[in-house]
Parts: C-alpha cells; sequence; structure tokens
C-alpha cells in the first residue's frame, strides 16, 4: 500500500520521542493522506482537535494514548502553551507522537507554533501536510477557487480575530480591492462586520458569497448568498461552525457546478440551479 521507500519517521527501534504534526483534512475519512494514515497507527499517543472524524481517530492502535485538547469555538479550548507542554512531555518519554488536527497543521491550525516549541525544545519532528478546509469545502460545493473568466487569485484570510479593534490585523478594506477570490476561515461570528467592511472597500454587495458547513460529511450544508444579505441569511437558516465563507464571482459557479449532498442544500439554492 505504501511504497517500499517512503522514510520511516517512526522507527520502530526508536529510543528518543519524536512528533508529527499531521493534518487530518477536513472531515471525510477518505481525503487522509497516506503518509497521515501509516504515521496514526504508528503513534503511541494521538493528541487531538474537536474537529478530527472519529473514523480517523478510530485508525490507532488501541493500546495508543489518545488525549484530546479541545480547538472548538465557544466550547473547551485546552491553552496553546499547555498543548505544546503535552507534546514535549510526551516525546521526552520516548513515546511518537502524532498531533492530528483538522484540516492542514500550517493554515490557522498553530501549527508553526508548535513547530517552533518542539524546535527549542530539542525534539524531532515532521509536517505532514493535509487537505485544508477552504479547498474541500469549496470543491465539494463545486465551486473553483481560481477560473480564468473569475479570478486569477485566491486569499485565505481569519475572521476570527474582532475585525472592530482599531488595531486589528486584517484590513478587509483592503482585500477588497484585489479581485480575488477571498475564502474566510472562522469567519461566522464577525461575519456580518467583516461584510459590511467588505463593501466598505469598495466590493458590490452583490457580489455571490457562499457558506459552506460541515464540508465533506454528512453534516456538510451549503448556501449561496450575496455580500450585502450572506450575514443575514445565513443566519436565518442556521448556519453556523464550522464552515467556509468564499466570496467572490466563482461562488455563483455553484450553481451548476455543486455535485455533492444536493438533498441538503436549502430549497432556494438548488431551485435556482441552472438558471
Amino acid at each position: 500500500m505504501f511504497p517500499e521507500n517512503a522514510p520511516n519517521f517512526f522507527p520502530s527501534d526508536a529510543w528518543n520521542g519524536r512528533v508529527a504534526l499531521v493534518g487530518a483534512g477536513p472531515g471525510d475519512p477518505e481525503l487522509l493522506t497516506l503518509k497521515a494514515h501509516r504515521l496514526i497507527r504508528a503513534a503511541d499517543a494521538v493528541v487531538h482537535d474537536y474537529l478530527v472524524a472519529p473514523a480517523i481517530l478510530a485508525l490507532a492502535r488501541p493500546d495508543s494514548e489518545k488525549i484530546f485538547v479541545g480547538k472548538k469555538g465557544g466550547g473547551f479550548c485546552c491553552p496553546q502553551t499547555e498543548i505544546e507542554a503535552i507534546l514535549i512531555r510526551l516525546a521526552r518519554e520516548g513515546k511518537t507522537v502524532v498531533r492530528l488536527k483538522g484540516g492542514d497543521p500550517f493554515i490557522f491550525g498553530r501549527g508553526g507554533e508548535e513547530a517552533e516549541a518542539l524546535v527549542a525544545a530539542g525534539i524531532p519532528f515532521e509536517v505532514v501536510p493535509g487537505v485544508t478546509s477552504a479547498l474541500a469545502a469549496a470543491a465539494y460545493a463545486g465551486i473553483p477557487l481560481t477560473h480564468r473568466s473569475h479570478a486569477s487569485g485566491v486569499v485565505f484570510l481569519t475572521g476570527h480575530e474582532d475585525p472592530t479593534k482599531p488595531d486589528a490585523a486584517i484590513r478587509w478594506e483592503d482585500y477588497a480591492k484585489l479581485g480575488a477570490t477571498l475564502c474566510l476561515y472562522m469567519g461566522m461570528k464577525n461575519l456580518e462586520v467583516i461584510t459590511r467592511r467588505l463593501q466598505a472597500g469598495g466590493l458590490a454587495g452583490t457580489t455571490p458569497v457562499a457558506v459552506i458547513q460541515s464540508a465533506t460529511t454528512g453534516g456538510h450544508r451549503q448556501l449561496l448568498a450575496t455580500l450585502a444579505t450572506v450575514a443575514l441569511e445565513s443566519e436565518h437558516a442556521g448556519f453556523g461552525a464550522p464552515a467556509i465563507v468564499v466570496i467572490g464571482e466563482v461562488a455563483a459557479l455553484s450553481d451548476k457546478l455543486a455535485w455533492f449532498a444536493r438533498e441538503s442544500v436549502p430549497a432556494e439554492f438548488v431551485a435556482n440551479a441552472g438558471d
């Protein structure tokens, strides 16, 4: 199943512990990479987030240690410094550790901070990319994030920070002028403020916007609206985290390209398909 020359990051005779920062992908277990699959099965300990699918966790050995570290918006959340301390402790105990994250470790997953902590502690580590949520959500919703006729660029942004702060890191008004597809992670809580600021920056209120919740899973839902209406429409439809928001002309292509779980899409979205 695996290439014969695949690097064996977790050698069976290792006495020093090590850590693999592994992306679990967006939810569908079949989107897990072969390398991630192999490392999870070999690990002595799996330190995992809330969004990792149970079917992926079930790949771990029955005798492996499973440690839940939260990361659910509005609920239990293990402090980042404590997560880093757990990884270092387990590795120093001589264990092979998989730090299992939803999506990709280095895209809004704080994997960079964990890698820095491991380097500072002298712990060997590896990073295994995963299918990040924006790519998967868009693909399953029938949205090509780039398209020769509509968008030549794509930008990943976090909506988690408070956009009303004067010192907010993201200048939403500037992103309104790029002409690129904007993908918002963790943007549902601040969606009304974000869309208002994008319009203030010159992005038309008629710009298509798609919201995709629980992408690639049995709970997959999607909604198509406009920049001016999406905050209210998604609230009325009960959309919430985990969700990806795709802003740009390409979002409208989901009308005819959506292929996954059409029965879960709001009726008005399906009724307009193919118009």
